[in-house]
C-alpha cells in the first residue's frame, strides 16, 4: 500500500512538473501570496483599519512580483533598493494627489523613466515597476500627508515580508530551479514518448487526434529544453556541466522527435516530411489507413513503454535487473543484426528507438552521475565508451559571438516605448478624468499594462483585446462575488489571496484568464473599502477600453513598429543563425572546424521563439487576414522544421570527433553550398524586396554524392541520416522561397 502510494505521489508530481517546468508558476503565486498573508497578519494584528490592509497587500505584491533577476544576490539587492524608491512615491502620490495638474505631470514623467529603466536590465525594470504601482497605490487608497506615516509603516511590513517569504520560507536558487526543469524536462519527454506510443495501434479516425498531440507535446518539449538552455548560466557552476547538460537535452530532444518521425513514416505509403510535426492542420501523410501489422508490432510496442520509463525515472529508481535489461535490449538496436525482421520503415523505428535509449542513457548520466555497470552488454558498453569520449572531448570554446550594435537615440526600444506609454497616459488621464475624477488612474494603468513586453502595435493590439475581454468578464464575477461577500472582511481578503495566486499561476498561459482575477479581486477590494457598486465596475470596463485604446494610438502613432516590420526583422535573424548553424555543421562534418555548434544550434532556437511570439498578432483567431494567418504559420511550421534538421547536423557534427560511425567527407561541403546560398538569397529578399537574389535549384544532395552512399554499412564515411537531414533541409529552404515570394534561379 506505502508503494502504491508512494507511486502515485510520483506520478502527480511528474504531471505537475510537465505542467508547470521549474514550478515556476507554483512558486510564483504561492511566493506572492505567503507574502500578502504574512503583511496581513503582521498588520491585523496591530489592529490598523481596513484601508492600511488594502495598502500593504498591494504592496507585498508589487514588492515580491517585481523581482526577476535569478540570484538570491541580485534580488536581495533589488529589494533593498525598492524599499526607499517606494516610499518616495508614495510621499509624492500623497502629496501630489490634491494638485491635479502638478500630479498628472509627474506621474507622466514617472511613467516614461519606469519603462526607459528596463534598458538597464532586471534591476531597472523592477524598480520602474516599484515606483509605478506604489503611486498607483497612493491613489487606489486615496492617501493624503497626515496618512504618511502609518503608510510608511505598512510599506515597510510589507517588504520585510515579501523578503521572508522570498528568502525563508520559499527559497528559489537557480540550482534548484535547474534541477526542477531537468525533472520537468524527463516529465515531458515521457509524455511524448507515451503519446508516440499510440500511433502503432491508432485507427484511421484516431490517428488525427493523436498526431495533434504529438504536435503539442513536440512543442512543449522544445519549450522545456529552451528554459533549461536559458537558466544553464546561472545554475551551474562548471561552464562544462554546462555545456555537456545542454548537449544531452538537445541530443534527447532530437532523438525523440525523430522517433515520431519513424513512427509516422512507418504507417506510411512514403516517407513523412518533418513538417508534418510543426504544422497546425497539417493533413495525415499519405497512405495513414489502418495499425502497424507487421510482424515485430508486439515487440515494438512493448519498447515504446520500455522506452518512456528509461526516460521519466530517475536514477535511484532506475536501478533493478529488469530495467537494466529493457535498456539492454532498446541500446541492442544500434546493432543491425540485432534488428528484428519487419520491413524497412518498422526497422528503422527499432533503430530510433536504440538512438532515443542512447539519449537517454545520455541524460541520465549527465543529470545523475555514473550508473551500475555491472548489467550491460557489449552494446551497452560501446555506448557508454562513445559518452564517455564525447564527454571527455568536450572543450569550452573560447568563440565569442560579436556583440550587435545596440541602437542609439529614438532607434532604441526603451526609448521608443517610453516615448509612446508617456504619450498614451497623457491621453489616458485627460480621457480618463472625463469619465471619472476619482478612479481615471485605471485607464492609464491599462495603457501601462498594455505596453509590458510588446515590441509592436499588433503585440499590443491583441494584448488590449485580452485585457479587455477578461475585465468584462471580471466585472461580472466581481459583482456576483461582492453580492455574496458583503461586508464579511476576512472571508473576503481570503477570495483575494486565491484570485491572487490563480492570476500569477495563470499569466503566462492566458492573458485574458489574468485580467478576469485581477478585475474579480478589485471587485472584492473595493467592497472592503466600502466603495463598492455595479457603477464602479461598469466605469472599470470603461477606463479599461479607454486605456486599451490610448495604448494602440500611442502605438501606431508615436515612432510606430508595425508588426510586419518587426516579424521581417526577426525572420532575417532566423534565417542568419539558419545559414550559420548549417554553414558551421557541414563545414565540420566536411573535415573542417565549426565552432561552438550547440550554442549556434541554441540561439536558432531562441531567435524563432521570439519570431513565434510577434507573430502572434498575424495568426490570432481573431484577425480578418485569413489567408494571410494561414501563410504565417506555415513559413514559422517550415522554420521549425529547418532548426529541427540544423539542430540535427549540429549534434551530429559535435559527434565526429569521438564517434566511429561519422567520418568527415569533404564533398558534403559541396552539398552545402545551395543550401546556404538559398537562406542567403531568402534573407536578402525578406530584409530588401527590391533586391535582385534568386534561389538555386538543382539534383537532391543525396544524388550530389557517390551512388550506393545511401545505403553503405554502418561504419561508411557519410551515415544516412547526415544525407536525410541535409535533403530535408534543401526542401524546406526551397518551400520557403515561395510563400515569400523568392522566384528561383537556374539549377547548379
Amino acid at each position: 500500500m506505502r508503494a502504491a502510494g508512494r507511486s502515485g505521489r510520483v506520478r502527480l508530481w511528474d504531471r505537475l512538473a510537465a505542467s508547470d517546468p521549474g514550478l515556476l508558476r507554483l512558486t510564483a503565486g504561492l511566493r506572492t501570496v505567503t507574502a500578502i498573508a504574512l503583511t496581513l497578519a503582521v498588520l491585523a494584528g496591530i489592529g490598523v483599519p481596513v484601508t492600511q490592509l488594502v495598502a500593504g497587500a498591494m504592496a507585498a505584491m508589487v514588492a515580491t512580483f517585481a523581482i526577476r533577476e535569478k540570484q538570491p544576490a541580485g534580488q536581495a539587492g533589488t529589494l533593498a533598493l525598492g524599499l526607499p524608491v517606494a516610499l518616495v512615491s508614495l510621499s509624492l502620490g500623497a502629496l501630489l494627489n490634491q494638485h491635479v495638474v502638478a500630479g498628472d505631470l509627474f506621474f507622466v514623467a514617472l511613467i516614461f523613466s519606469a519603462v526607459y529603466g528596463r534598458r538597464f536590465g532586471d534591476r531597472g525594470t523592477a524598480l520602474g515597476l516599484i515606483g509605478f504601482q506604489i503611486y498607483f497605490l497612493s491613489l487606489f487608497v486615496r492617501a493624503t500627508p497626515g496618512a504618511l506615516p502609518a503608510l510608511y509603516g505598512v510599506v515597510g511590513v510589507a517588504f520585510a515580508a515579501s523578503a521572508t517569504a522570498r528568502f525563508v520560507l520559499l527559497p528559489q536558487t537557480p540550482a534548484g530551479t535547474l534541477d526542477r526543469l531537468r525533472r520537468a524536462f524527463r516529465a515531458r519527454l515521457a509524455q511524448l514518448i507515451a503519446s508516440q506510443a499510440k500511433l502503432p495501434d491508432a485507427g484511421p479516425e484516431e490517428v488525427e487526434k493523436v498526431l495533434e498531440e504529438l504536435r503539442t507535446r513536440t512543442a512543449r518539449l522544445h519549450e522545456t529544453a529552451l528554459m533549461i538552455q536559458g537558466r544553464l548560466e546561472d545554475g551551474t557552476s562548471d561552464p562544462a556541466v554546462a555545456r555537456l547538460l545542454q548537449r544531452r537535452v538537445a541530443d534527447a530532444e532530437i532523438a525523440a522527435e525523430r522517433l515520431g518521425l519513424l513512427l509516422l513514416t512507418a504507417r506510411s505509403a512514403e516517407r513523412t516530411d518533418t513538417l508534418t510535426l510543426h504544422l497546425p492542420g497539417a493533413p495525415v501523410p499519405s497512405g495513414v489507413e489502418s495499425p502497424v501489422r507487421d510482424g515485430a508490432a508486439a515487440a515494438l510496442r512493448r519498447d515504446l513503454r520500455a522506452l518512456r520509463v528509461l526516460m521519466l525515472r530517475p536514477a535511484g529508481e532506475a536501478s533493478g535487473t529488469a530495467l537494466a535489461q529493457v535498456r539492454n535490449r532498446l541500446l541492442g538496436y544500434r546493432e543491425e543484426e540485432n534488428l528484428p525482421e519487419a520491413s524497412p520503415a518498422v526497422q528503422d523505428v527499432f533503430r530510433g528507438l536504440g538512438e532515443a535509449a542512447r539519449a537517454s542513457l545520455g541524460l541520465r548520466l549527465a543529470l545523475d552521475g555514473p550508473q551500475d555497470e555491472s548489467a550491460d552488454t557489449p552494446a551497452t558498453t560501446r555506448s557508454r565508451e562513445e559518452l564517455d569520449a564525447e564527454d571527455t572531448a568536450i572543450e569550452i570554446s573560447e568563440e565569442r559571438t560579436p556583440e550587435a550594435t545596440e541602437p542609439t537615440g529614438l532607434a532604441r526600444p526603451t526609448t521608443r516605448a517610453a516615448l509612446q506609454v508617456a504619450v498614451g497616459s497623457s491621453l489616458a488621464i485627460a480621457g480618463g478624468e472625463l469619465l471619472s475624477s476619482q478612479r481615471w488612474y485605471w485607464a492609464v494603468l491599462t495603457c501601462w499594462i498594455v505596453f509590458l513586453n510588446t515590441a509592436s502595435t499588433g503585440e499590443i493590439l491583441v494584448k488590449g483585446y485580452r485585457r479587455l475581454l477578461g475585465t468584462v468578464l471580471g466585472v461580472v464575477a466581481g459583482i456576483g462575488l461582492a453580492g455574496l461577500v458583503g461586508h464579511h472582511t476576512w472571508t473576503a481578503f481570503a477570495l483575494v489571496l486565491v484570485f491572487i495566486f490563480a492570476m500569477f499561476y495563470s499569466a503566462p498561459l492566458s492573458y485574458t484568464l489574468m485580467s478576469f482575477f485581477v478585475t474579480a479581486m478589485l471587485g472584492l477590494l473595493y467592497t472592503l473599502l466600502n466603495t463598492y457598486s455595479a457603477e464602479v465596475l461598469v466605469l472599470r470596463i470603461e477606463e479599461t477600453a479607454l486605456g486599451a485604446a490610448c495604448g494602440v494610438f500611442a502605438a501606431a502613432v508615436v515612432l510606430p513598429v508595425h508588426t510586419d516590420r518587426r516579424t521581417n526583422e526577426l525572420l532575417v535573424a532566423v534565417l542568419d543563425r539558419l545559414a550559420d548553424v548549417t554553414r558551421g555543421a557541414v563545414d565540420q562534418l566536411s573535415g573542417g572546424t565549426g565552432g561552438d555548434l550547440v550554442e549556434r544550434a541554441r540561439e536558432l532556437d531562441q531567435a524563432l521563439a521570439d519570431l513565434r511570439a510577434a507573430t502572434q498578432p498575424l495568426t490570432h483567431p481573431i484577425t480578418p487576414l485569413r489567408s494571410r494567418r494561414d501563410s504565417v504559420r506555415y513559413v514559422v511550421a517550415l522554420l521549425e522544421t529547418c532548426a529541427y534538421h540544423g539542430r540535427s547536423l549540429a549534434a551530429t557534427a559535435e559527434l565526429l570527433p569521438t564517434h566511429p560511425s561519422i567520418a568527415a567527407d569533404p564533398r558534403l561541403r559541396g552539398a552545402c553550398g545551395r543550401i546556404v546560398h538559398n537562406i542567403e538569397a531568402i534573407a536578402a529578399h525578406v530584409a530588401d524586396p527590391r533586391a535582385a537574389v534568386e534561389i538555386e535549384s538543382g539534383s537532391s544532395i543525396a544524388s550530389m554524392l557517390e551512388p550506393g552512399t545511401l545505403r553503405t554499412p554502418r561504419y561508411g564515411r557519410v551515415t544516412d541520416r547526415v544525407l536525410r537531414h541535409l535533403q530535408r533541409l534543401d526542401e524546406a529552404v526551397s518551400g520557403l522561397a515561395r510563400p515569400l515570394g523568392v522566384t528561383g534561379g537556374p539549377a547548379r
